[in-house]
């Protein structure tokens, strides 16, 4: 008799129950999310943050004196690196060839994207490229 009647219960339970699919929407935007979390998201990860920005402790307002020496420092700077400028390439700009400038080496030709310049530091061996592109 019990197994009769437990299997009529199963039936019975196995009639009247329903599933449905259970979708998972993210919460954060970067993955899917409604986009106007991105506000409430942030703020609480700024919130929970513990480290601390050490570049913002060291910097400090300057005062007048200190902006005008530092205006006077890049003025005179670019005087010089103006004046270097037109000793070495004149007054018509940047021509092809090589230079050399102390430990630096150019090295100046055309390319496809415009005017390329190959600067080589002999001292490190470093170097960089930098395009100037056609107009």
């Amino acid at each position: 008799m019990k197994p009769i009647l437990t299997i009529i219960v199963c039936l019975f339970f196995s009639v009247c129950t329903n599933a449905q699919a259970l979708v998972y929407k993210p919460v954060n935007p970067a993955f899917g999310g409604d986009t106007f979390n991105y506000q409430w998201l942030l703020s609480s990860a700024e919130s929970q943050n513990k480290q601390k920005d050490k570049t913002a402790a060291t910097t400090k307002e300057q005062t007048d004196l200190e902006k005008f020496k530092a205006n006077l420092n890049a003025q005179l700077l670019s005087q010089i690196s103006g004046s270097l400028y037109r000793q070495q390439f004149g007054t018509d700009g940047i021509k092809e060839g090589s230079y050399t400038f102390g430990t630096y080496s150019v090295d100046v030709f055309p390319s496809t994207e415009g005017l390329t310049l190959n600067i080589l530091d002999t001292n490190t061996g470093e170097q960089t490229q930098v395009i100037i592109p056609n107009q």
